[in-house]
């Protein structure tokens, strides 16, 4: 699902760190070594159809990697 990103409204949490991330081997081998963590946090997005709802989003980053990988795990208001 194509979406944008309007604003982050709660702070990141962090759901898994490296080994305990599933995706780990293929992490590193897209996008290179790094202390990867699994997050999880609640944003106000647009999605593609350009209705604005706020999405518990949750993505893969690490140090100087940005954030990676983002997906709509749910909606709250939609």
């Amino acid at each position: 699902m194509v979406f944008e990103i309007i604003e982050q409204i709660t702070d990141p949490e962090t759901i898994a760190v490296d080994n305990a991330i599933r995706e780990l081997n293929r992490l590193k081998k897209v996008y290179g070594d790094g202390r990867w963590r699994k997050m999880k946090g609640m944003f106000i997005i647009r999605l593609q159809s350009g209705k604005v709802c706020r999405a518990e989003i949750h993505w893969y980053e690490a140090h100087g990697k940005g954030k990676k990988e983002l997906k709509i795990k749910r909606f709250w208001d939609r």
